[in-house]
C-alpha cells in the first residue's frame, strides 16, 4: 500500500509543465511559455531575438515608413482622382454654360440666318470662346487697345494669322437679341472700303462678342488732340478724310441692302489705316430702319457734344441724326476743339455752339487751328465750314442728306488734289523752260515737251471748273 501511495504522489508532478516565464528568465520583452521550455519574441514595430543576452528588441523604422509612404500614395491618389473628377465636372459646366449662353444669345437663330450663305465670302463667322481666348492670350491686360463706357477692346491674332479687334461689351439687352443678331449679319455684308468689316462674333459668353479687322493707326480723335500728332493731320488729309467718313455714312443711309443709321458718329470711332485712310467704326449704338418705318428710341443713345438736339426733344431718330453728328465732326476737324469740354468758359463748352456763334459773327478764323489756316485754301475752308454749318441746324428738316454732304465734300477733295497737280504742272513747267534756256535749241523735242505740259495744264484746269 505504501509504494502504492507513492507512485500516485509522484506521477502528477513529472506531468505537470511548469510556466518558465513565471520565473526570471532571459526574455528582454515578451515571453511565451512552451513545452518544457520558453522562447522570447520582440512586440509590433520592433525587431530581433527578443534575449537580453542577445540582440534584444529594436524598434523598426521600415513598417512606420512603409505606412507612411502607402498612406501618401492614397492621398496623392484621392487628390488625383478628386481634381480630375473637379475638372471633368467643371468643364461639362462650362460646356453647358456656354450652350445657355449661345442660345440666350440668338446662336441658334444666327446659325439658321448664315445656313443660307455657305459660300459667300462676306459671311459672318460664329467664333468659339476657346478660339479668342487664344487670340488674346486669355485677353491679357497686355492686348487691350481700347476701353470706356461701352466696354473694351482687344487686339487678337487669329489662328490664321490675321489681325483682329475684339470688342467686350459690358452687357446686353436680353430683349433685343434678334435686332442684334439681325445687325450682325447685314453689317457684316457691309462691304465698303471706309466701313470697318465685321468679320464675326463669339455667343458662347454673357454677352457677346464681336469681332472687327484690326485698324492699325488709331482714332481721328487722337491723331487730332495729341500734340505729337495734331500736325500730321494736315489740310488735304482732313479733307480727305471727312470725305471718306461721309462717303461711308451715306452708303450706310441709302445704299446698303437695309438703311442703317449709326448713332453715334464722333472722331473717336473714325479710325484711319496705314495709309490714313478713314474707316468708320462701332456700330455698336446702330439701329437698322425699315423703310416703310420711323425709328422711335425708347432710350436716348450717342456722346454728349454729338448728340442731336432734335433726337433728344422726340426721342425719334432719323438719318439726319447722324447728319448732326458730323456737322459737329467738321467743326471738329476745322478748329481741332473737342466737341466737349469742361476746361474752356461756359459759352464755349459745346464745340457746336460755339462754332456757330463764331460763324454768325464773321469770326471764324479766330477760331480754326492755325496751321489749317496757313495750309488750306481760304475758299475751300469756307465751304467746308458752310456746310458744317448747314448740318448743324437744330430743324432735322432743313439739313442736308449724307448724300449732298459726301458729293459736296468730294468735290472739294478732288478740287483740292486738282489744285495740287496744277501747281505742281507749273513748277515742272518752269524748270523745263529754263533748262530750255541753257540748253541748244533741238527744234522738235522742246516744242513736244513744251505742248505735252500746255495740253496737261489744259486738262487739269478743265478738271478744277467741272468741279466747281
Amino acid at each position: 500500500m505504501k509504494g502504492l501511495d507513492r507512485a500516485l504522489s509522484v506521477a502528477p508532478s513529472a506531468a505537470e509543465d511548469i510556466d518558465e516565464c513565471a520565473r526570471p528568465n532571459n526574455c528582454s520583452h515578451k515571453c511565451t511559455n512552451t513545452d518544457g521550455n520558453y522562447t522570447c519574441t520582440c512586440p509590433k514595430g520592433y525587431h530581433g531575438d527578443g534575449r537580453k543576452d542577445g540582440e534584444r528588441c529594436t524598434a523598426s523604422q521600415f513598417p512606420l515608413m512603409k505606412i507612411i509612404i502607402g498612406v501618401g500614395i492614397g492621398v496623392t491618389v484621392l487628390f488625383v482622382a478628386t481634381s480630375w473628377l473637379y475638372l471633368v465636372l467643371k468643364q461639362r459646366k462650362l460646356i453647358k454654360l456656354r450652350e445657355k449662353f449661345f442660345r440666350e444669345n440668338g446662336g441658334f437663330i444666327l446659325r439658321q440666318k448664315l445656313s443660307g450663305q455657305q459660300g459667300n465670302p462676306d459671311m459672318a463667322k460664329i467664333f468659339t470662346d476657346e478660339e479668342l481666348k487664344k487670340a488674346t492670350n486669355n485677353f491679357e491686360e497686355s492686348t487691350v487697345v481700347g476701353k470706356g463706357g461701352f466696354g473694351t477692346v482687344y487686339r487678337g491674332i487669329l489662328a490664321d494669322n490675321r489681325e483682329v479687334a475684339i470688342k467686350k461689351s459690358i452687357s446686353v439687352d436680353q430683349n433685343q437679341i434678334e435686332q442684334f443678331i439681325n445687325e450682325v449679319v447685314v453689317l457684316s455684308q457691309i462691304n465698303h472700303r471706309n466701313v470697318v468689316k465685321l468679320l464675326g462674333c463669339c455667343l458662347e459668353n454673357r454677352v457677346p462678342l464681336l469681332v472687327y479687322e484690326f485698324i492699325s493707326n488709331g482714332t481721328v480723335f487722337d491723331c487730332m488732340h495729341n500734340q505729337r500728332n495734331a500736325s500730321a493731320l494736315s489740310w488735304e488729309l482732313r479733307l480727305r478724310i471727312a470725305a471718306e467718313t461721309a462717303g461711308a455714312l451715306s452708303y450706310l443711309h441709302s445704299a446698303a441692302s437695309v438703311p442703317i443709321i449709326h448713332r453715334d458718329v464722333k472722331t473717336t470711332n473714325m479710325l484711319l489705316d496705314a495709309n490714313y485712310t478713314a474707316k468708320l467704326s462701332d456700330f455698336g449704338a446702330s439701329r437698322l430702319v425699315p423703310l416703310d418705318e420711323t425709328q422711335l428710341s425708347t432710350m436716348v443713345q450717342g456722346t454728349l457734344g454729338y448728340l442731336d438736339p432734335e433726337y433728344l426733344r422726340t426721342n425719334q431718330l432719323t438719318e439726319k441724326s447722324d447728319v448732326y453728328s458730323f456737322g459737329v465732326v467738321l467743326a471738329e476737324l476745322l478748329t481741332g476743339k473737342k466737341a466737349l469740354s469742361f476746361d474752356r468758359p461756359e459759352e464755349e463748352r459745346s464745340l457746336a455752339a460755339h462754332f456757330l456763334t463764331r460763324v454768325k459773327e464773321g469770326k471764324l478764323f479766330e477760331i480754326l487751328e492755325r496751321h489749317i489756316v496757313n495750309e488750306g485754301n481760304e475758299e475751300q475752308v469756307m465751304e467746308v465750314a458752310r456746310l458744317a454749318k448747314r448740318c448743324l441746324n437744330l430743324k432735322g428738316d432743313e439739313r442736308p442728306s449724307m448724300k449732298e454732304v459726301a458729293m459736296e465734300l468730294e468735290g472739294l477733295h478732288m478740287m483740292n488734289m486738282h489744285a495740287w497737280a496744277v501747281v505742281n504742272a507749273e513748277e515742272t513747267e518752269f524748270l523745263l523752260t529754263r533748262e530750255e534756256s541753257n540748253a541748244s535749241n533741238n527744234g522738235d523735242g522742246v516744242t513736244a515737251s513744251s505742248a505735252g505740259i500746255d495740253s496737261m495744264k489744259d486738262n487739269l484746269l478743265v478738271s478744277v471748273g467741272g468741279g466747281r
